[in-house]
Parts: C-alpha cells; sequence; structure tokens
C-alpha cells in the first residue's frame, strides 16, 4: 500500500464544487507532481491531506495516509501529526516565517510544539536541520532574521522546519515560484536529496511542467477540479494523451510569432552606468563603506527591439531598471533617451519619463484595490503636460484597454475581479495609455500560468509590430527571454559579463556564468526525446 492513497475525493465549499473523484498516490521515497492552472484544485488537494480547509468545506472519498483515514480523524489528532508525520513548505517563504523570529526560534518551534526534545536540544536540531538544508552554521547563525535572507535562503528555512522532525510525507506548494533559475534549481536539487536520505514521499504542487521535469517520479495533471491525466513522468511525456497535457507543454514552449525588425535609430543608451549604495558604519570612525550594486553597465536598445536583460536575484537588475526610470540617481556614467543625455548626479526628468512606462511583476500588488480601473489605468497621465479630461479622457481609456484585449466597461470595475492574466493586460494597458516608446517589463510574466502567460507574450509581439514598441525584457524564466527578445544580456555582480544575439547566447554562450543559468534550466524538449 502506498504512503498517501486517494481515492474518488469530492470537495465542496458552500456551493461551489471544487474536486471532482480525485484519485491519485505517494509511495516512500518517491516523488508525485500535481501540475494545473490556477484553479484546478492542485493546493484543495493537498490541503485536504492534512485537513486545512475553510469552514464549510464538506468533503467525501477517501484519504489514506499512513494506514490512516485522514477525513474521519478529529482535530487534536491532526494537530499531533501536522508537522511530525506530514511537513508542508508554502509558496512564499516571507509570509510563511514570522518576521520578528529568529531562523533558529523558527525551526526549533517545530520540535518544541511536539513535545519531541527540550529546548536545548531542539536548537540543536534547528541548527543540524538548517546544515542539512544548505545553511551552515558559520553563515547562517540561529540568530539571523528573515529579512536578512534571500528568497532562496528563505525558502531553505521553510523547508527546514518542515522536515525538523523527519516527517513521512512533505507536501511542497509551489516552493520555487518567482526564484531564479539556479536557486529554483537548487531548491528542487535540495528536495530531491532530502526525500532520498530520509525515505520519505513527497507530494510537489506546480503550475510549470518544466520544475517538475527532472525530479518528479510520477505527473497527475489537474485541470477544473479534475485528474485528467497521470503517469510517471518519462511516459506522460513521451506518450501525453489529454488535449490538455498537450497544451500545457505547448504553452510551456510557446514562441510568438513578431513580425517587425528593430531599426538603426537607438532609443536608449546607457554609458558606463555606476550606482552605489551607502552601507551601515562598522566602526565609529572612518568613512561609511558602499556597496556598487551596478558597475560601469554599457548598453544600446534601438527602436522596435527586444531586449532581455537576466541574471540572479542580486546581481544588480532592478537598481538598473530603477535608475532609468529616473527612480535613482546616477553616481558615474550617463543615461540617453531619444539622443537626450542626462549625466551623473542626475536623475531622469518627467519630460523623458513620459517616453518610458514599466509593468510589474506582481498584477495585483501593483494596483490600488480601492480604485476602479478606469483610475488605475489612466495615473501615467500624470506624465503629460495637458492630460486629456472628459471624453478625451474615456477614449483614451477605452483605447488602451481594448488594444490589450479587455472590453471598455471593464473601466467600471475593480482590480479584484479581475483574474491574473486580465489584470496584467490592465498594467499594459497602463502603460501603453500616454503611448510611449519603450516598456521595461520587470518579471511581467513570472507570476501567470504557462497558458496565461503564452497569451501575454502573444500579445506583447502583437503591440510591438502594430505600435512599434520597444522592450527591455528583464526576467529570471530564460525560455521567455528566448521566446520573446532579440537580443540578451547577462548581468552578474552588477555586471554584464555576456551580450548577444538570443539564439546566438542560447546556441554558443561564452561566459561561464551563461552556461551555469542554461544548465540550470529545464528543457522540456529533451525530455520528449
Amino acid at each position: 500500500m502506498s504512503l498517501l492513497e486517494i481515492n474518488g475525493l469530492k470537495l465542496a465549499i458552500g456551493a461551489a464544487e471544487i474536486l471532482h473523484d480525485v484519485s491519485l498516490s505517494v509511495d516512500a521515497g518517491q516523488i508525485t507532481a500535481v501540475i494545473g492552472e490556477s484553479g484546478s484544485g492542485k493546493s484543495m488537494t493537498a490541503y485536504c491531506v492534512n485537513q486545512l480547509l475553510p469552514r464549510g468545506a464538506r468533503t467525501k472519498g477517501n484519504v489514506q495516509f499512513n494506514g490512516q483515514n485522514m477525513l474521519a480523524l478529529d482535530e487534536s489528532t491532526l494537530c499531533q501529526m501536522r508537522g511530525k508525520d506530514i511537513g508542508m513548505v508554502f509558496q512564499e517563504p516571507m509570509t510563511a516565517l514570522n518576521p520578528v523570529q529568529t531562523i533558529g526560534a523558527q525551526v526549533a518551534e517545530t520540535v518544541l510544539i511536539h513535545g519531541a526534545a527540550s529546548k536545548p536540544e531542539a536548537r540543536k536540531i534547528a541548527r543540524d536541520t538548517l546544515n542539512r538544508v544548505g545553511l551552515p552554521e558559520a553563515e547562517f547563525p540561529l540568530s539571523r532574521y528573515p529579512h536578512e535572507l534571500s528568497g532562496g535562503q528563505r525558502q531553505r528555512v521553510v523547508i527546514a522546519m518542515a522536515i525538523a522532525l523527519r516527517p513521512k510525507l512533505l507536501i511542497a506548494d509551489e516552493p520555487t515560484t518567482a526564484l531564479d533559475v539556479t536557486t529554483q534549481a537548487q531548491i528542487m536539487d535540495l528536495l530531491k536529496r532530502l526525500v532520498q536520505e530520509d525515505g520519505m514521499g513527497l507530494l510537489l504542487i506546480s503550475h510549470d511542467l518544466g520544475v517538475v521535469a527532472d525530479v518528479a517520479d510520477h505527473i497527475v495533471i489537474m485541470r477544473k477540479g479534475k485528474v485528467v491525466e497521470q503517469g510517471a513522468t518519462a511516459h506522460i511525456f513521451k506518450h501525453m494523451q489529454h488535449p490538455y497535457t498537450k497544451a500545457l507543454f505547448e504553452a510551456s514552449s510557446h514562441k510568438p510569432d513578431r513580425e517587425a525588425k528593430p531599426q538603426d535609430t537607438p532609443i536608449l543608451e546607457v554609458k558606463n552606468l555606476i550606482r552605489d549604495y551607502t552601507l551601515p558604519r562598522k566602526s565609529l570612525f572612518g568613512p561609511a563603506p558602499k556597496f556598487r550594486a551596478v558597475n560601469g553597465v554599457s548598453f544600446t536598445l534601438k527602436k522596435g527591439e527586444s531586449l532581455g536583460l537576466v541574471g540572479e536575484s542580486g546581481c544588480g537588475k532592478s537598481t538598473l531598471t530603477r535608475a532609468i526610470l529616473g527612480l535613482e540617481t546616477i553616481q558615474g556614467g550617463s543615461i540617453s533617451i531619444n539622443g537626450v543625455e542626462v549625466k551623473a548626479g542626475h536623475t531622469v526628468p518627467r519630460t523623458l519619463r513620459r517616453n518610458m512606462q514599466v509593468v510589474f511583476q506582481d498584477p495585483y500588488g501593483s494596483f490600488n484595490p480601492r480604485h476602479k480601473v478606469a483610475r488605475l489605468v489612466s495615473e501615467p497621465f500624470h506624465l503629460l503636460e495637458s492630460p486629456p479630461k472628459g471624453e478625451a479622457r474615456k477614449a483614451a481609456i477605452s483605447e488602451a484597454l481594448t488594444a490589450v484585449g479587455m472590453h471598455a466597461n471593464d473601466a467600471d470595475k475593480y482590480i479584484h475581479e479581475f483574474s491574473g492574466g486580465q489584470r496584467q493586460r490592465i498594467a499594459i494597458a497602463r502603460a501603453l495609455i500616454i503611448k510611449p516608446e519603450l516598456i521595461i517589463l520587470d518579471e511581467a510574466v513570472s507570476a501567470l500560468d504557462v497558458s496565461i502567460r503564452a497569451q501575454i507574450l502573444d500579445l506583447l509581439a502583437e503591440l510591438s509590430d502594430k505600435l512599434g514598441l520597444s522592450y527591455l525584457f528583464i526576467s529570471h524564466d530564460l525560455s521567455v527571454v528566448r521566446a520573446i527578445t532579440d537580443r540578451v544580456m547577462v548581468m552578474k555582480s552588477g555586471e554584464i559579463v555576456e551580450e548577444g544575439a538570443t539564439e546566438a547566447i542560447f546556441q554558443t554562450p561564452q561566459h561561464d556564468y551563461t552556461r551555469a543559468l542554461l544548465a540550470a534550466a529545464p528543457s522540456l524538449e529533451d525530455l520528449m526525446q
């Protein structure tokens, strides 16, 4: 019998039926990946295992874990099992961690809650567990706080909390979303190693086939609360049967058609750009130390061109973006927009900023939820000397919404009334409304499902062809960068270490760091062979 066996699971919350006869299993020492888009029911299936369901939820069927029916257990028994027998890794590590507690206290808490050890012993277990997940004592003492760690390091702490008592089953819900490609690969390798060392089962939830391709033993494809296909990973990739599975694969490797060719005229020129940050003093006397986030970066972006910028978290991508947008003062070098130069010691003035707009990663967090779409989309009007009013303003809003595939009457709705993909379309409409020549896309599709991501990439290609837009496309997802860009820059430690035509970079990378990035990126095509 399997460690976890789900048969005929049904879930309803209120009048809504969420899950329909879901059946799957996880063996000890096995990784079972549940793949599906937002709303497919994959997370709710996992929550049914340890009964972390909202009030009013009704379940039917059978969820057998280690010989016990989880649906029949009382809350007291479930509390004893959660954390001890079943560990849980949540999607967003910063919200899963307590910002005012040290990492040592949070890992030890799991041990103490279950009465598995005394306080000194719990601290020792916490230390050993953090060492296991790649956070050694020399660099990561127990006294560290979550805000002192990177995203990948915080996720390692969350994993340490989940495995502190060496559970029989680990559930990981989107554990690598929004992490850069090398960190993503490291986290997946870590989970695979822990499964091998402890012999536990892993239920891995993801919306991306590429993320789980190299680690999962078994794949379950879910759509609208149902399992549409499942089987061994190699078999699924070579003999996928269901149209939805094929659609997911095609969307993961989708490349939009782009007809327009870049012009020779540059729209953005960056020369020897430098940006330093002052760090806290280490002593009472002497100058404050400085950290160089951007070190002598130079590049040119031509009109109608799509330029990719890739690199790991902390490489300087965001700082460079803020400097270009006029949100940071540059300390060295210069920025030229349409031939107008901005030198060191200055920020980009408003008269030039109207030629640029930005689309952020989070299509919900970048909007004020209290305002209607009409007001949100028209925010860039403040950059214009004479913004349109009355009917002209309504017409501009309608034109921008229509251009991104939305309806004019969407202007009267609130942002929470839309899906993630629709929100990102509205974000693009906001960027388009003052008719900029350059749009900076900062991880603009990383939080979207693969099919929605494919739609947004098609939209961006269409807008570039129609309006002659230039894009600076910042992403940690190399497959996206390859699909949408003409050229790619690779950034490491504040410097551009390699630059060239997109296919040349992907086919024949010259720099060791570029090779490492490409080696960390999963390839679905290889699994199809």
